[in-house]
């Protein structure tokens, strides 16, 4: 798989999706959200009872991260992805409401590669195991829901060159696919 590098911000991204393909690095900037498990089924109790999610889905990204306490001088403390299989059971639900992009680690549901084409969404892989060294591109956290499920609670942060792999391009291929036909 040959391999370009993409500088780009979240507010470019859905002009930015149909260009990337699987195996391409791209240094992420601007605006993303995490939730994790507690946080997914939260938002689906509010869409489910016709209210309000905590962000506009339409347009985001998600990462798949919990974040730890900040220490001092940063915006928060070890921020690694989990395991994206987890959300795998809300994400074409949430890629059908306008979701863009995706952050996090691991392969993903046939379910959830189709509703990646059929929306035209972006899936992308962070380094597991580099929690402290993705920190270091957060500047900016601040809780916009949840705050009762501590790290799992909803945050706004912005990021600056977060550096990510694509794992699923719009058209469907996979890394995780190329990796099973190059593997002993």
């Amino acid at each position: 798989m040959a391999q370009r590098i993409y500088k780009i911000n979240t507010s470019e991204l859905k002009t930015m999706i149909p260009e990337l393909r699987a195996g391409d690095r791209v240094l992420l900037s601007g605006i993303i959200y995490t939730a994790r498990d507690a946080a997914h089924k939260r938002i689906f109790e509010l869409l489910d009872s016709g209210k309000e999610p905590p962000f506009e889905i339409r347009g985001s990204v998600i990462y798949y991260a919990g974040p730890t306490p900040a220490r001092e001088g940063m915006a928060v403390g070890s921020c690694g992805p989990t395991t994206s299989g987890r959300m795998d059971a809300f994400t074409p639900r949430l890629l059908d409401l306008g979701l863009i992009g995706m952050i996090g680690k691991g392969e993903r549901s046939r379910e959830v590669v189709s509703a990646i084409v059929r929306n035209g969404a972006v899936y992308f892989c962070a380094v597991g195991g580099a929690g402290a060294l993705i920190a270091k591109h957060i500047k900016s956290s601040e809780v916009v829901a949840f705050p009762e499920l501590g790290c799992e609670s909803v945050k706004r942060m912005t990021i600056e060159d977060l550096p990510l792999t694509v794992g699923i391009d719009s058209g469907g291929l996979s890394i995780y696919d190329h990796l099973k036909k190059v593997s002993p």
